[in-house]
């Protein structure tokens, strides 16, 4: 009797099933199978396709949620900017609209005091004055001065008229701006929402992927007569040569190119570091290699373990490109900073042999 296995996707994601065969086998199964050695063997090659298609149906999961992620992280991104710009021409037009108005305000009294002075009376008494040379200086300041105020209120007003047009002009731009910044804040939540679907469903494909795993582990230990826990450590060596295989393709998520992804779980660079600390023994390496492993994480992602590459997909703490390939250390790599740092720090000594060779290489490279 056999419990037919729930179809492998993420929903509304767009990830499909595995093509594998996915009909649990049953206990009952596996004791029949004994009995036979070809059938044994076939039991085997079944299991073995069911584990691996649901070690690629979550790992797809996983990145799926990454990739999401990175597409929140831009739009956040681009939100802010436009927000900033929009506030920035806001600013500029409220000055201009009251520097005009200081701008009429001066006009208006220059325009009053000429009024109150009389310049055409000025002129008549110039007039009038003859010969008496003291009287007509005294009055040809006056109308001096009565000149200059007048070339100032022209001036003023053309001023006052000049600052009233740029700010209607910043006014237009930062609506504009504004409708920009509205539009992205709409797509900026809908990006959020997306990431958090698709986040909720990796994490449940993953859970999901290691209750049948450990069940199905089991039942391979008993057809071939090993310990479950051996069954298990040599698939993960399998997953991790693998992995392994495709080490050239880690150039990715270099230097900045990283934006945090909305997640629940809690992200701190600073435990990140304390734990990256106490595992340097256990790979033969010294305290001064820490140095290394610091500058090229802060790198890398901060040391942020939500930290997304949105050009390449990369993800975590090590920046591992796909990011699935972390599963090979923990199915909770998708949130565990731990479990991404032990990948990280696998495969640091696997290719560069140290954290100081891998900075090396980045300093040349720019990735590692």
């Amino acid at each position: 009797m056999t419990t037919a296995i729930v179809a492998l996707l993420v929903a509304g994601a767009g990830v499909a099933p595995a093509a594998a065969d996915t009909s649990y086998p049953s206990w009952d199964d596996v004791q029949a199978a004994k009995a036979n050695a070809s059938a044994t063997q076939a039991e085997v090659d079944r299991i073995n396709g069911i584990l691996s298609s649901l070690q690629t149906a979550a790992n797809a999961a996983g990145d799926l949620a990454v990739k999401r992620a990175g597409e929140y992280g831009v739009a956040e991104n681009a939100l802010q900017s436009a927000t900033q710009k929009a506030d920035e021409l806001q600013t500029r037009a409220d000055q201009a609209t009251a520097e005009a108005e200081t701008l009429r305000t001066q006009s208006g009294k220059l325009a009053a005091q000429l009024s109150r002075s009389g310049g055409s009376e000025l002129s008549l008494r110039l007039f009038l004055s003859g010969n008496d040379s003291h009287d007509a200086s005294g009055l040809l300041y006056q109308l001096g001065t009565v000149s200059k105020l007048g070339e100032q209120a022209s001036t003023l007003f053309a001023s006052a008229n000049e600052q009233k047009n740029v700010a209607a002009a910043l006014s237009g731009q930062a609506k504009a701006a504004q409708k920009v910044r509205d539009k992205l804040a709409v797509d900026a939540e809908s990006a959020l929402e997306t990431a958090r679907s698709a986040q909720a469903a990796a994490e449940a494909q993953l859970a999901s992927q290691q209750k049948h795993a450990t069940v199905m582990y089991a039942q391979l230990a008993t057809l071939k007569n090993t310990a479950a826990s051996v069954e298990q450590k040599y698939a993960e060596g399998v997953a991790k040569a693998a992995a392994d295989q495709e080490a050239a393709n880690e150039a990715a998520g270099a230097g900045g190119g990283w934006v945090s992804a909305p997640s629940n779980m809690t992200v701190d660079p600073a435990a990140a570091q304390a734990y990256a600390q106490s595992r340097l023994g256990s790979y033969g390496w010294g305290g001064d290699q820490m140095s290394c492993l610091v500058r090229l994480w802060n790198q890398e992602s901060g040391w942020r373990a939500n930290a997304v590459n949105p050009s390449s997909d990369a993800y975590g703490i090590p920046q591992a490109l796909p990011p699935s390939k972390m599963s090979t250390a923990g199915p909770d790599w998708l949130t565990n900073a731990n479990t991404q740092i032990n990948w990280g720090l696998n495969y640091i000594s696997g290719r560069y042999g140290s954290p100081c060779g891998a900075w090396s290489h980045e300093v040349g490279y720019n990735w590692y």
